[in-house]
């Protein structure tokens, strides 16, 4: 990692990355300027280059003019924001972020994303972000692992895993088991994958918009009526389903959890 054995060169690889974790880590009786400063002493930056590095992060955030104000009266989102500049304070080849928009508003969120992209662009700062937000990953990344039960299933760039599914999105809600409707498309050459849930069938299909009066006629011919048909491309919500299944995960582990193991046992023991 950053040119370092894992194994071998650890405090080398400490040096080299950046980490803002999902839970706070910030001490909020002390000031903004103080969080950075604390933390660039703990890897050993002088003075001076503590200073540089300080005005620096806190004006790549927007934060200077709340550098000298206690922690515990930022928002939300201002924390996370230093949380960020706090972990690029020793200039990371990498930073990880572990969910970095979790429980922020959305205006908020948007904010954050924008400093991510630029840490990215200005500083050339290689970026690992663990998501459970399918939009934040498609928006951000340049290539998108899907982590499910501990194992990446499926790993690409966002168009190329939407590719995967074939074709358009189809939903239609439908009156009574939405089972007899799929069951009708089978061998239909051009529905590529067919699933029901809750009323709902989603179909997969090429040139969506040319299919919809066809599966309409299909559902009316055989007495299914049909409340509502909504078309769209895929996305990589559809993606995350069709490799990991639609079944509610309960003491599983998930995409986060696995990434937080993997970096704990691999970079910072």
């Amino acid at each position: 990692m950053a040119g370092f054995d894992v194994s071998r060169e650890k405090d080398a690889v400490r040096r080299h990355i950046g980490i803002v974790f999902q839970e706070p880590a910030l001490d909020k009786d002390l000031t903004g300027r103080e969080n950075l400063d604390f933390h660039g002493m703990m890897y050993g930056l002088s003075r001076s280059e503590r200073g540089r590095r300080i005005a620096g992060v806190l004006e790549l955030v927007e934060l200077t003019e709340k550098a000298d104000v206690l922690v515990q009266n930022y928002s939300g989102g201002m924390k996370r924001r230093l949380e960020i500049a706090r972990g690029l304070i020793h200039h990371p080849s990498i930073l990880f972020l572990d969910e970095p928009t979790l429980g922020l508003d959305a205006q908020t969120r948007r904010r954050i994303w924008e400093y991510i992209r630029r840490l990215n662009r200005e500083e050339e700062v290689t970026i690992i972000l663990t998501t459970h937000y399918m939009e934040e990953a498609d928006y951000l990344s340049k290539r998108i692992a899907i982590i499910d039960r501990g194992r990446i299933v499926a790993m690409g760039t966002p168009s190329g895993l939407k590719d995967v599914l074939g074709g358009d999105v189809i939903t239609l809600e439908v009156d009574g088991n939405g089972g007899i409707f799929i069951r009708l498309l089978e061998g239909i050459p051009w529905v590529k994958s067919a699933v029901e849930e809750n009323g709902e069938v989603s179909i997969t299909v090429e040139i969506g918009e040319r299919r919809v009066p066809e599966l309409v006629s299909i559902a009316h011919d055989r007495g299914i009526h049909v409340n509502s048909v909504l078309l769209r491309k895929p996305s990589l919500e559809d993606v995350f389903i069709h490799f990991t299944g639609r079944s509610i995960r309960d003491r599983e582990v998930s995409a986060i959890e696995s990434m937080k193991e993997f970096i704990t046992r691999r970079m910072l023991r």
